[in-house]
Protein backbone atom coordinates (compact mmCIF):
# COMPACT_ATOMS: atom_id res chain seq x y z
CA UNK A 1 0.00 0.00 0.00
CA UNK A 2 1.35 3.42 -0.95
CA UNK A 3 1.52 5.82 1.94
CA UNK A 4 1.42 9.57 1.85
CA UNK A 5 2.74 11.15 5.01
CA UNK A 6 3.37 14.80 5.70
CA UNK A 7 6.50 16.56 6.66
CA UNK A 8 8.29 22.35 3.53
CA UNK A 9 6.30 22.65 -0.65
CA UNK A 10 9.06 23.60 -0.17
CA UNK A 11 9.58 24.01 -0.12
CA UNK A 12 10.50 27.71 -2.03
CA UNK A 13 10.46 28.50 -5.77
CA UNK A 14 13.08 26.68 -7.78
CA UNK A 15 14.65 28.70 -10.58
CA UNK A 16 16.06 27.17 -13.73
CA UNK A 17 19.82 27.56 -13.88
CA UNK A 18 21.14 29.22 -17.00
CA UNK A 19 17.91 30.99 -17.92
CA UNK A 20 18.66 34.68 -17.91
CA UNK A 21 14.96 35.51 -17.73
CA UNK A 22 14.82 34.17 -14.17
CA UNK A 23 18.41 34.83 -13.14
CA UNK A 24 17.21 37.39 -10.62
CA UNK A 25 15.47 34.61 -8.72
CA UNK A 26 18.73 32.93 -7.87
CA UNK A 27 20.61 36.10 -7.02
CA UNK A 28 18.20 38.17 -4.96
CA UNK A 29 16.45 37.46 -1.72
CA UNK A 30 12.94 38.90 -1.02
CA UNK A 31 9.66 37.05 -1.09
CA UNK A 32 7.67 39.90 -2.53
CA UNK A 33 6.85 39.35 -6.18
CA UNK A 34 7.58 42.09 -8.67
CA UNK A 35 6.02 42.48 -12.08
CA UNK A 36 7.35 41.12 -15.35
CA UNK A 37 6.97 42.21 -18.90
CA UNK A 38 4.49 39.46 -19.71
CA UNK A 39 0.87 39.47 -18.52
CA UNK A 40 0.09 36.76 -15.97
CA UNK A 41 3.73 36.36 -14.97
CA UNK A 42 5.71 37.61 -11.99
CA UNK A 43 9.42 37.34 -11.49
CA UNK A 44 10.30 36.64 -7.84
CA UNK A 45 12.82 38.35 -5.62
CA UNK A 46 13.50 37.25 -2.07
CA UNK A 47 14.72 38.58 1.28
CA UNK A 48 15.65 36.76 4.47
CA UNK A 49 14.48 38.33 7.70
CA UNK A 50 13.98 35.32 9.99
CA UNK A 51 16.05 35.65 13.16
CA UNK A 52 18.67 33.02 13.79
CA UNK A 53 17.78 30.53 16.47
CA UNK A 54 13.99 31.00 16.19
CA UNK A 55 12.01 27.78 16.08
CA UNK A 56 8.65 28.99 14.80
CA UNK A 57 6.68 31.96 13.61
CA UNK A 58 8.32 32.57 10.24
CA UNK A 59 7.65 36.07 8.94
CA UNK A 60 4.98 36.92 6.46
CA UNK A 61 4.93 39.41 3.64
CA UNK A 62 3.30 42.79 4.03
CA UNK A 63 1.49 42.60 0.72
CA UNK A 64 -0.33 39.87 -1.14
CA UNK A 65 -2.69 39.52 -4.05
CA UNK A 66 -4.71 36.94 -2.13
CA UNK A 67 -5.57 36.79 1.57
CA UNK A 68 -5.13 33.51 3.36
CA UNK A 69 -1.85 32.33 1.86
CA UNK A 70 1.68 32.96 3.10
CA UNK A 71 4.38 34.34 0.84
CA UNK A 72 6.86 34.18 3.72
CA UNK A 73 10.02 36.19 4.25
CA UNK A 74 12.58 33.40 4.00
CA UNK A 75 15.09 33.18 1.13
CA UNK A 76 14.14 30.70 -1.57
CA UNK A 77 16.57 28.02 -2.79
CA UNK A 78 17.74 27.77 -6.38
CA UNK A 79 18.62 24.64 -8.32
CA UNK A 80 16.76 21.37 -8.79
CA UNK A 81 17.76 19.66 -5.54
CA UNK A 82 19.53 16.78 -7.26
CA UNK A 83 22.96 17.29 -5.67
CA UNK A 84 24.24 16.39 -2.19
CA UNK A 85 26.42 19.48 -1.94
CA UNK A 86 26.11 23.19 -2.73
CA UNK A 87 27.65 26.49 -1.57
CA UNK A 88 29.97 24.69 0.83
CA UNK A 89 27.27 22.59 2.51
CA UNK A 90 26.84 18.82 2.20
CA UNK A 91 23.90 16.55 2.93
CA UNK A 92 25.38 13.51 4.71
CA UNK A 93 22.96 10.62 5.44
CA UNK A 94 24.15 8.00 7.90
CA UNK A 95 22.87 5.18 5.66
CA UNK A 96 21.98 4.54 2.02
CA UNK A 97 19.09 2.21 2.80
CA UNK A 98 15.79 2.78 4.54
CA UNK A 99 15.19 0.75 7.65
CA UNK A 100 12.59 0.70 10.37
CA UNK A 101 12.21 3.85 12.42
CA UNK A 102 13.77 7.18 11.57
CA UNK A 103 16.29 8.19 8.91
CA UNK A 104 19.34 10.06 10.23
CA UNK A 105 21.59 12.60 8.52
CA UNK A 106 23.77 15.65 9.08
CA UNK A 107 24.36 18.87 7.22
CA UNK A 108 28.11 19.46 7.01
CA UNK A 109 29.78 22.82 6.51
CA UNK A 110 32.81 23.62 4.37
CA UNK A 111 35.03 22.61 7.30
CA UNK A 112 33.47 19.15 7.38
CA UNK A 113 31.84 19.77 10.75
CA UNK A 114 28.11 19.35 11.39
CA UNK A 115 26.05 22.52 11.10
CA UNK A 116 23.86 23.15 14.16
CA UNK A 117 22.45 26.64 13.50
CA UNK A 118 19.39 26.84 11.25
CA UNK A 119 16.64 29.37 10.60
CA UNK A 120 12.90 28.68 10.31
CA UNK A 121 11.29 28.09 6.94
CA UNK A 122 7.49 28.03 7.13
CA UNK A 123 7.79 27.55 10.93
CA UNK A 124 10.19 24.56 10.68
CA UNK A 125 13.99 24.39 10.88
CA UNK A 126 14.18 21.38 8.55
CA UNK A 127 11.87 19.92 5.92
CA UNK A 128 12.58 16.37 4.81
CA UNK A 129 11.07 14.54 1.83
CA UNK A 130 11.15 10.90 0.83
CA UNK A 131 10.05 10.31 -2.78
CA UNK A 132 9.88 6.99 -4.65
CA UNK A 133 11.42 6.83 -8.12
CA UNK A 134 8.03 6.20 -9.77
CA UNK A 135 6.47 9.01 -7.69
CA UNK A 136 3.99 6.67 -6.00
CA UNK A 137 5.49 7.10 -2.53
CA UNK A 138 5.81 10.48 -0.81
CA UNK A 139 6.55 11.53 2.74
CA UNK A 140 7.09 15.07 4.02
CA UNK A 141 8.19 15.23 7.65
CA UNK A 142 9.97 17.58 10.04
CA UNK A 143 13.05 16.00 11.65
CA UNK A 144 14.44 16.79 15.09
CA UNK A 145 18.10 17.65 15.66
CA UNK A 146 20.38 16.34 18.42
CA UNK A 147 23.01 18.53 20.05
CA UNK A 148 25.73 17.07 17.79
CA UNK A 149 23.90 18.16 14.62
CA UNK A 150 22.37 14.78 13.79
CA UNK A 151 18.84 15.05 12.39
CA UNK A 152 16.35 12.19 12.65
CA UNK A 153 13.37 12.09 10.29
CA UNK A 154 10.35 10.08 11.56
CA UNK A 155 9.47 8.07 8.46
CA UNK A 156 6.81 5.40 8.13
CA UNK A 157 7.66 2.05 6.53
CA UNK A 158 8.41 2.43 2.82
CA UNK A 159 7.66 -0.15 0.13
CA UNK A 160 10.69 -1.77 -1.53
CA UNK A 161 12.23 0.26 -4.30
CA UNK A 162 14.48 3.17 -5.24
CA UNK A 163 13.91 6.51 -3.52
CA UNK A 164 15.45 9.92 -3.11
CA UNK A 165 15.64 11.82 0.18
CA UNK A 166 15.66 15.63 0.23
CA UNK A 167 16.68 18.01 3.01
CA UNK A 168 15.37 21.57 2.69
CA UNK A 169 16.68 24.20 5.11
CA UNK A 170 17.99 27.70 5.73
CA UNK A 171 21.33 28.32 7.41
CA UNK A 172 24.03 31.00 7.21
CA UNK A 173 26.96 31.11 4.81
CA UNK A 174 30.52 32.25 5.42
CA UNK A 175 29.37 35.86 4.97
CA UNK A 176 26.73 35.38 7.72
CA UNK A 177 23.94 35.84 5.20
CA UNK A 178 21.08 33.31 5.05
CA UNK A 179 21.51 30.47 2.57
CA UNK A 180 18.50 28.42 1.47
CA UNK A 181 19.26 24.97 0.09
CA UNK A 182 17.60 21.75 -1.03
CA UNK A 183 20.08 18.86 -1.04
CA UNK A 184 19.38 15.19 -1.72
CA UNK A 185 20.73 11.67 -2.01
CA UNK A 186 19.45 8.39 -3.52
CA UNK A 187 18.44 5.62 -1.10
CA UNK A 188 16.77 2.23 -1.38
CA UNK A 189 14.17 0.31 0.58
CA UNK A 190 15.18 -3.36 0.60
CA UNK A 191 12.97 -6.05 -0.90
CA UNK A 192 11.46 -7.04 -4.22
CA UNK A 193 10.32 -3.87 -5.95
CA UNK A 194 7.76 -3.22 -8.64
CA UNK A 195 6.99 0.09 -10.28
CA UNK A 196 3.73 1.74 -11.30
CA UNK A 197 3.17 3.98 -14.32
CA UNK A 198 2.82 7.67 -13.63
CA UNK A 199 -0.85 8.74 -13.73
CA UNK A 200 -1.60 10.88 -16.77
CA UNK A 201 -1.91 14.66 -16.39
CA UNK A 202 -5.37 15.60 -15.16
CA UNK A 203 -7.12 18.79 -14.01
CA UNK A 204 -8.26 17.31 -10.69
CA UNK A 205 -7.85 14.45 -8.23
CA UNK A 206 -9.59 13.26 -5.07
CA UNK A 207 -8.33 12.45 -1.58
CA UNK A 208 -10.32 11.63 1.56
CA UNK A 209 -13.54 12.78 -0.13
CA UNK A 210 -12.07 16.12 -1.24
CA UNK A 211 -11.66 17.16 -4.88
CA UNK A 212 -8.49 19.12 -5.58
CA UNK A 213 -8.41 21.03 -8.88
CA UNK A 214 -5.17 22.47 -10.24
CA UNK A 215 -5.08 25.04 -13.03
CA UNK A 216 -1.61 24.76 -14.57
CA UNK A 217 -2.67 26.10 -17.95
CA UNK A 218 -0.27 29.07 -17.78
CA UNK A 219 2.76 27.09 -16.68
CA UNK A 220 5.92 27.29 -18.81
CA UNK A 221 9.21 25.63 -17.90
CA UNK A 222 11.72 27.96 -16.25
CA UNK A 223 9.30 30.85 -15.74
CA UNK A 224 7.61 31.97 -12.51
CA UNK A 225 3.88 31.92 -13.17
CA UNK A 226 0.67 31.68 -11.14
CA UNK A 227 -0.77 28.26 -10.35
CA UNK A 228 -4.26 28.05 -8.88
CA UNK A 229 -5.58 25.31 -6.61
CA UNK A 230 -9.24 24.90 -5.65
CA UNK A 231 -10.64 22.48 -3.06
CA UNK A 232 -14.20 21.22 -2.81
CA UNK A 233 -16.11 18.39 -1.14
CA UNK A 234 -19.26 16.82 -2.52
CA UNK A 235 -19.45 19.58 -5.10
CA UNK A 236 -19.36 22.31 -2.45
CA UNK A 237 -16.38 24.69 -2.22
CA UNK A 238 -14.39 24.12 0.98
CA UNK A 239 -13.96 27.14 3.25
CA UNK A 240 -12.76 25.43 6.44
CA UNK A 241 -9.08 24.95 5.54
CA UNK A 242 -6.94 25.31 8.65
CA UNK A 243 -3.49 26.93 8.73
CA UNK A 244 -0.70 24.43 8.07
CA UNK A 245 2.92 25.63 8.15
CA UNK A 246 1.61 29.22 8.17
CA UNK A 247 -0.39 28.67 4.97
CA UNK A 248 -3.68 27.06 3.92
CA UNK A 249 -1.91 24.58 1.64
CA UNK A 250 1.62 23.32 1.10
CA UNK A 251 2.63 22.37 -2.42
CA UNK A 252 5.71 20.51 -3.62
CA UNK A 253 6.52 19.10 -7.05
CA UNK A 254 8.86 16.44 -8.44
CA UNK A 255 9.85 15.94 -12.06
CA UNK A 256 9.07 12.54 -13.59
CA UNK A 257 12.23 10.60 -14.40
CA UNK A 258 14.96 12.43 -12.47
CA UNK A 259 12.94 13.60 -9.41
CA UNK A 260 14.06 17.22 -9.76
CA UNK A 261 12.50 19.19 -6.89
CA UNK A 262 10.41 22.37 -6.94
CA UNK A 263 8.68 24.12 -4.05
CA UNK A 264 5.72 26.20 -5.13
CA UNK A 265 5.39 29.23 -2.90
CA UNK A 266 1.92 30.27 -1.65
CA UNK A 267 0.70 33.85 -1.82
CA UNK A 268 -0.60 35.74 1.20
CA UNK A 269 -0.56 35.20 4.95
CA UNK A 270 -2.54 32.47 6.70
CA UNK A 271 -5.09 33.99 9.04
CA UNK A 272 -5.95 32.56 12.43
CA UNK A 273 -9.30 31.40 11.11
CA UNK A 274 -10.18 29.17 8.19
CA UNK A 275 -9.65 29.62 4.44
CA UNK A 276 -10.41 28.28 0.99
CA UNK A 277 -11.57 27.23 -1.46
CA UNK A 278 -9.26 29.01 -3.94
CA UNK A 279 -5.52 29.26 -3.35
CA UNK A 280 -2.82 30.79 -5.52
CA UNK A 281 0.85 29.81 -5.74
CA UNK A 282 3.80 31.37 -7.52
CA UNK A 283 5.36 28.41 -9.31
CA UNK A 284 8.58 27.96 -11.21
CA UNK A 285 9.04 24.47 -12.63
CA UNK A 286 12.54 24.46 -14.13
CA UNK A 287 12.14 21.65 -16.67
CA UNK A 288 9.54 20.71 -19.28
CA UNK A 289 7.70 17.42 -18.96
CA UNK A 290 5.44 15.77 -16.42
CA UNK A 291 5.52 16.89 -12.79
CA UNK A 292 3.87 15.16 -9.86
CA UNK A 293 2.38 17.73 -7.47
CA UNK A 294 1.66 16.94 -3.82
CA UNK A 295 -0.92 19.28 -2.28
CA UNK A 296 -1.13 19.18 1.52
CA UNK A 297 -3.99 20.85 3.38
CA UNK A 298 -5.62 20.48 6.77
CA UNK A 299 -9.27 20.30 7.87
CA UNK A 300 -10.64 19.33 11.27
CA UNK A 301 -7.12 18.72 12.56
CA UNK A 302 -6.45 16.11 9.83
CA UNK A 303 -3.73 16.58 7.21
CA UNK A 304 -4.65 15.49 3.68
CA UNK A 305 -2.18 14.90 0.85
CA UNK A 306 -3.44 14.92 -2.73
CA UNK A 307 -1.22 13.86 -5.65
CA UNK A 308 -1.80 15.05 -9.21
CA UNK A 309 0.21 15.08 -12.45
CA UNK A 310 0.59 18.22 -14.56
CA UNK A 311 2.43 18.67 -17.85
CA UNK A 312 4.69 21.65 -18.43
CA UNK A 313 5.83 22.67 -21.91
Amino acid sequence: MRTFTHRRLILPIVCAAGLSLVAACGSSSSSSHGGSGMPGMTMPSFAATSPSGATAGAGTSTASSMPGMDMGSEPMPTGDGLTAGSQGFTFAPTASTLGSGGFSFRILGADGKPVTAFEPDQTKLMHFYLVRSDLTGFQHVHPTMAADGTWTAPLTAAEPGAYRVFASFITKGADSKPVALVLSSPVTAPGTASSSPLPAPAPSTTVDGYTVTVDASQMMAGMAMPLKVSISKGGTPVTDLQPYLDTYAHLSAFHAGDLAFAHLHPEGAAATGTGGPDLTFQASLPKPGDWRLFVQFQTGGVLHTAAITVHVG
